[in-house]
């Protein structure tokens, strides 16, 4: 195996491990709701509860967000930029927007129904997909190039580790003593 090779499939294992990390937090509250709830006794109400839901719509929220950013990354994308708006769409569609509905629905219900259990579960496995599937898109868009093989963090909800080169750095004004206040 070359070097090179080698860098890639650490740059990639460091990527995978920056993505279930930022799942992994996320989820990290409703860990601990579930915990409180088996404490409480009421272990037949956790999928009835709206907790998945708000789950799955934070994560797809996130996801949005990575394909945007890999969206607005590099403007030579061409033909690729299609199939990443539909991965907009479709994580609206499939799992943003039922996530919402099933979150309004359960709390304005006294009665919940029986597929609630079912879809959130669903919605919550679709959520980590899509925002995986959003992650490994972006970074690979932000790249420097084919070439690239940074072996830094992925950052995940923080994105790539340094700029990818031909991007100019923000400009920020030095302080002067007539900035002062």
């Amino acid at each position: 195996m070359s070097d090179s090779q080698q860098r890639q499939e650490q740059h990639s294992l460091s990527m995978m491990y920056g993505t279930y990390a930022d799942i992994l937090f996320v989820l990290f509250p409703f860990l601990v709701i579930t915990m409180q709830r088996l404490w409480d006794g009421n272990l037949a109400d956790i999928l009835m509860r709206p907790d998945l839901s708000i789950a799955a719509a934070i994560l797809a929220g996130l996801a949005i967000g990575k394909f945007v950013l890999g969206l607005v990354s590099n403007r030579d994308l061409g033909r690729f930029k299609e199939r990443i708006v539909f991965f907009i769409a479709l994580t609206l569609f499939v799992v943003l927007g039922p996530a919402i509905i099933l979150m309004l629905s359960i709390v304005g219900s006294g009665n919940v129904p029986g597929f609630v259990a079912f879809v959130q579960p669903v919605l919550l496995i679709i959520a980590i997909s899509l925002y995986t599937t959003a992650v490994s898109i972006s970074n690979i868009l932000t790249r420097e190039g084919p070439g690239d093989t940074d072996t830094g963090p992925s950052g995940g909800l923080h994105g790539p580790a340094a700029p990818a080169a031909g991007h100019e750095p923000l400009a920020i004004p030095s302080r002067t003593d007539s900035d002062t206040i």
